[in-house]
């Protein structure tokens, strides 16, 4: 396991790009202009100890020396201990609803957006927890078991799109069904479930899973994200819209907010309906009644004693630096004689 201390040194990576782009855009213009002063056989009398090869390598020496300075600036960092410790927290799982009408854009930037950003800020206020995600449309799977990696959550999260569910729809039961599969801890009294939709097209017979998952001690919560007055889906290519969703009539499809189902999973399941538009206010409710709840001790293995790992790169990369400084530019006789660039032939 490795950790990146400084991460926001890589910047400098474009910083030696630029000075090799504009080393070879120097080197090409040189080459232009001795080309206008002499032809090759006489520029080659003038400097007869000039060798393309070695300019070559010095380039690369430098340019590696640099990137291997900006990794020691980033310092890795390696664990080198396996170390089990004891948490406190809840058993959280994220049903997130990733169909095709969740691309309205009657929220800004649209629904599915929005409902990223409300899962990846609750994740923010996380202490201990365990967290999980699944995704859902005609069918539901899962994006990430339950787990304590939050980082590895957020990640995951961001790449949550409808591409993912081959089939349209949405399949709140079959969510609801997997869910209870995530709780893969029985001692866990404190387990919460949050199904962030619209709402829309939801099964009627949910209330079956709804009490299934009660009677484990799973506390379902919804948070609807969406207008009750709606909007039409977008289809994009490339980022740019082409046009708008429309029925088999040839009317634009308007999808609308429907709070009243996601308030019957929310009874249902012995929690709360929540109206996501306003991302602050559902967090910071979210976070409080989290903080509220019991928590859990349980056990977790991480790595631990995090080692500095910067000498390595910064000793390389002054051993390019010294090695560099210590090559002259002209040719040497073992490399005449590979003449790898063709730079005795004769005419």
């Amino acid at each position: 396991m490795y950790q990146l201390e400084e991460k926001s040194y890589f910047y400098y990576l474009f910083a030696v790009a630029a000075l090799l782009v504009a080393y070879l855009l120097l080197a090409g213009w040189k080459r232009y202009q001795q080309k206008k002063f002499a032809e090759a056989k006489l520029l080659e009398k003038l400097s007869p100890e000039a060798s393309t090869f070695k300019s070559v390598l010095k380039t690369i020496m430098v340019a590696l020396a640099l990137t291997l300075l900006v990794i020691a600036l980033v310092n890795p960092k390696m664990g080198t201990k396996l170390k089990t410790i004891k948490r406190e927290g809840v058993d959280i799982v994220f049903a997130l609803d990733v169909s095709k009408s969740m691309l309205a854009e009657d929220i800004v930037p649209n629904r599915l957006e929005k409902a990223k950003q409300i899962i990846s800020k609750i994740i923010d206020k996380l202490g201990s927890d365990r967290v999980g995600i699944i995704v859902y449309a005609g069918s539901a799977y899962p994006l990430l078991p339950i787990t304590t990696d939050q980082a590895a959550a957020k990640m995951f999260l961001q790449n949550a799109n409808p591409d993912m569910v081959s089939s349209q729809g949405t399949a709140i039961n079959e969510a609801l069904k997997l869910a209870m599969t995530f709780y893969d801890d029985d001692e866990q009294t404190n387990r919460y479930l949050f199904v962030v939709s619209d709402g829309e097209d939801h099964e009627e017979n949910q209330k079956f899973v709804s009490d299934a998952a009660t009677n484990e001690g799973i506390k379902i919560f919804s948070i609807g994200v969406g207008k009750p007055e709606g909007g039409p889906i977008p289809i994009k290519e490339n980022g740019t819209l082409v046009e708008y969703k429309k029925d088999n009539k040839g009317e634009v499809v308007i999808t609308k907010l429907n709070g009243q189902t996601l308030q019957k999973i929310a009874s249902d399941g012995g929690g709360e309906y929540l109206l996501g538009n306003d991302t602050k206010s559902t967090v910071d409710y979210i976070n409080d009644l989290l903080l509220a709840a019991d928590k859990k001790e349980f056990e977790t293995k991480q790595f631990s004693d995090f080692k500095d790992q910067f000498q390595w790169f910064l000793g390389f990369g002054i051993l390019c630096l010294v090695f560099d400084a210590l090559m002259f530019s002209k040719k040497t006789k073992w490399i005449q004689r590979l003449n790898l660039f063709n730079e005795n032939k004769k005419e």
